[in-house]
């Protein structure tokens, strides 16, 4: 499959998504309970970001055995990174920024994937190795909806899904713009409630936020 083949599968599937759950995992016990309580809310495409020791095995956990997630591999900063993730079968993967290497590497890659970008330059180099899916990122930090906007003139065929400082207090007026297929949400992750292993409360508030999502 090319690039292209890839960027528009994964634009599809973000789009059905909407909102991509950001998971930062610290203890592997948690791995598939909080996977199954976001799956059970409405979210099934999941990034598991590698930020913590036990990451990997936490995605190859939910993968095993929470059948309904869709799993992708983020926090992506090195070939080595992407390597890891399609060795685990991962549907997707994700980085907060791209280095020429990585491009390359990506481009080369089986996974679908999609580099982070937060500037025209930036953007412009996934581009040039046919990525015209990126995250927008720190999205609010990088310039909000304004910031985004301002790339949709020079770039009107790049596509985004923006994280950074997105909730559910203002998801839908970045999902409502016509570059965006999704957003990042770590907001469904909440640090606290993985703790205290409160995974209906984590299942009631993805509920509240796709109602939040519905046109009224």
């Amino acid at each position: 499959m090319t690039v292209a083949a890839r960027q528009k599968e994964l634009a599809t599937l973000f789009r059905r998504a909407r909102v991509i759950p950001v998971l930062t995992i610290e203890r592997l016990e948690d791995a598939v309970r909080l996977a199954e309580a976001l799956v059970a809310g409405g979210f099934g495409t999941l990034e598991v970001t590698l930020r913590t020791p036990v990451a990997i095995e936490a995605a190859k956990a939910i993968i095993g055995e929470v059948p309904d997630a869709v799993v992708g591999i983020g926090t992506i900063l090195s070939p080595n990174d992407l390597a890891r993730a399609e060795e685990l079968g991962a549907r997707f993967g994700v980085s907060p920024g791209a280095t020429p290497e990585l491009l390359k590497a990506a481009a080369a890659s089986t996974v679908p994937f999609v580099p982070g970008i937060a500037t025209a330059s930036e953007l412009m180099q996934a581009l040039a190795h046919g990525f015209e899916l990126a995250k927008f990122f720190p999205a609010e930090q990088a310039g909000g909806i304004k910031g985004l906007r301002a790339l949709a003139g020079p770039f009107p065929n790049a596509r985004f899904c923006p994280t950074g400082g997105i909730g559910e207090a203002n998801a839908v007026s970045w999902l409502v713009e016509p570059n965006v297929v999704a957003v990042g949400g770590s907001w469904l992750c909440p640090p606290a409630e993985i703790r205290a292993g409160n995974w209906t409360s984590i299942t009631a508030m993805c509920q509240r936020t796709v109602k939040s999502l519905k046109p009224t």
